[in-house]
């Protein structure tokens, strides 16, 4: 029976996932990490191994019967962080490194899921991709690097899931569509002319047009965006002065994060930034250097997929379980998979106020409940066996 090989699994998937949070890595910087999960991999029942990029994996599982390409994946990289829980005994061993969003999880889980499919090819139809990404933290993103190898171009579908410690253990997330946002971001260096404080009229006033530019950026989500559209602007670092309060700076610069739900929208809050800027600078005499970078594109749930994966996530855990998700506004590097392949990404919830696992990701004290984990292994069996006929 596939649950009791999934039951029995589920050990060894709290074991490794234990080992790489005590060893996490930043992105682009996963050696031991991939190291340790080609290991586990290679005492596996006949997986074959390849390394598509330097710090990532790729094991395929040919089934015995024909059927399609299913890939499945999870990503490995850790964050920038000092962890800060004294109640764990298996706590980050590399000082200001932390998984901190869940990643060692979702490698267990993934490693757990192939132990079960590889000691079950009799019941896989086609092939299984179980594809260990690097770097999902930072932009341009691992499932970008990964993509553009040509490994996966003909998956028939892609699925993934992230562990959500802001819904309660238990509940398993879905829905088609946006998923996530496109995760953009712009820095802009606006050049005036610095002068003394009480004689602004021989100045060009950088931080005042900062100022108009922060403020009316808003506008476009107000005024230029839809009520219904999905977008997000935020100004996060303004800097402007030299310490001294007698004098107009020469410079300000502004950093800011636009995230969207669609491509149309995307493009017009590029378009309208810019003009923002422009407008402002041009009022006041003002020149300017505006650095604009598309970032991660949306994850978009392919329709057909989704019900299919719904379906089967309904039958094994229960429709009481199995929740419509809203779309989150954060970014997430799976998009790269499914601007070009039919995908399906889900959240399995690890949120548990008893064990005090309440923090959100990318927190010093983030934690999950390690009984989610059975659950996220059930959802990658069977979702791919599901999805192979």
């Amino acid at each position: 029976m596939i649950d009791d090989a999934i039951k029995k699994v589920e050990p060894k998937v709290i074991e490794w996932r234990r080992a790489m949070h005590r060893h996490p890595e930043l992105s682009f910087e996963e050696y031991w990490t991939s190291e340790y999960i080609e290991t586990a991999l290679k005492g596996m029942n006949g997986i074959e191994i390849s390394r598509p990029t330097e710090t990532s994996v790729l094991g395929i599982i040919k089934g015995d019967h024909p059927g399609r390409k299913v890939g499945l994946r999870g990503d490995i990289d850790a964050l920038p962080i000092q962890e800060d829980r004294d109640d764990l005994d298996f706590v980050s061993e590399i000082d200001g490194v932390m998984h901190a969003c869940g990643h060692d999880s979702h490698a267990a889980m993934l490693l757990g899921a192939a132990q079960v499919l590889a000691d079950n090819k009799d019941k896989i139809h086609g092939e299984i991709y179980l594809i260990f990404q690097h770097a999902e933290e930072l932009p341009p993103g691992g499932a970008q690097e990964m993509v553009a190898t040509g490994l996966f171009d003909d998956l028939d579908v892609v699925f993934a899931q992230h562990i959500m410690t802001s819904k309660p253990l238990g509940e398993i997330h879905i829905k088609s569509g946006a998923v996530t946002a496109n995760s953009d971001q712009f820095e802009v260096t606006i050049n005036g002319q610095g002068g003394h404080a009480s004689q602004p009229e021989n100045s060009v006033d950088p931080l005042l047009i900062g100022s108009r530019i922060v403020t009316q950026l808003q506008d476009i989500v107000s005024r230029l965006a839809g009520p219904m559209d999905n977008l997000v602007i935020s100004v996060t670092n303004f800097n402007a002065g030299t310490g001294a309060k007698n004098v107009i700076p020469h410079t300000a610069k502004l950093s800011a994060s636009v995230r969207s739900a669609s491509a149309e929208i995307r493009a017009l809050a590029k378009e309208k930034i810019e003009a923002v800027i422009k407008a402002n600078c041009e009022i006041y005499g003002a020149t300017y250097d505006l650095n604009y970078e598309y970032g991660y594109a949306a994850v978009m749930n392919d329709e057909a997929e989704t019900a299919r994966v719904r379906q089967t996530l309904n039958e094994v855990f229960g429709d009481d379980r199995v929740i419509e998700q809203e779309m989150m506004m954060g970014g997430e590097d799976f998009g790269a998979f499914t601007e070009n392949l039919p995908g399906v990404y889900i959240l399995l919830g690890t949120y548990n106020e008893e064990k005090d696992y309440i923090y959100p990701h990318h927190h010093p004290k983030f934690a999950i409940d390690e009984d989610a984990f059975i659950d996220g292994v059930r959802a990658h069996v069977n979702v791919a066996l599901g999805l192979g006929q």
